[in-house]
């Protein structure tokens, strides 16, 4: 008996029709989203900051991923080393510069 229902309920229920098209539209949809809302942005912001680190030479101020401040007295080619104070001298990975101070920045710091 339960079979014979079971066969019935089968039998009444629609079909789904053109589902196919429609999901990988979406999908497609969705990909795209992504791409121009995730993935562009942070390939321009790498590309800046490389570009940055490239143009670094000795003189200019800096801070660190750590947070550290100081100024560029050597370029080497996968390092950086880093004026602290007086006599302090450190070597970073040039990966590790976060970003370079500006003229202003460096002004209002010194007062």
């Amino acid at each position: 008996m339960e079979n014979i229902i079971s066969l019935i309920a089968q039998e009444s229920a629609p079909a789904p029709q053109g589902g196919g098209v429609s999901m990988l539209l979406f999908i497609v949809i969705m990909f795209a989203a992504m791409y121009f809302l995730m993935i562009a942005p942070q390939r321009k912001r790498q590309k800046q900051h490389q570009a940055m680190v490239k143009a670094l030479q000795s003189g200019d101020k800096v801070v660190t991923i750590g947070g550290i401040i100081g100024t560029i007295t050597n370029v080497k080619e996968k390092t950086f080393i880093l004026k602290l104070c007086d006599n302090t001298k450190v070597e970073f990975l040039k990966s590790a510069i976060s970003e370079k101070l500006s003229d202003e920045e460096k002004s209002a710091e010194n007062k």
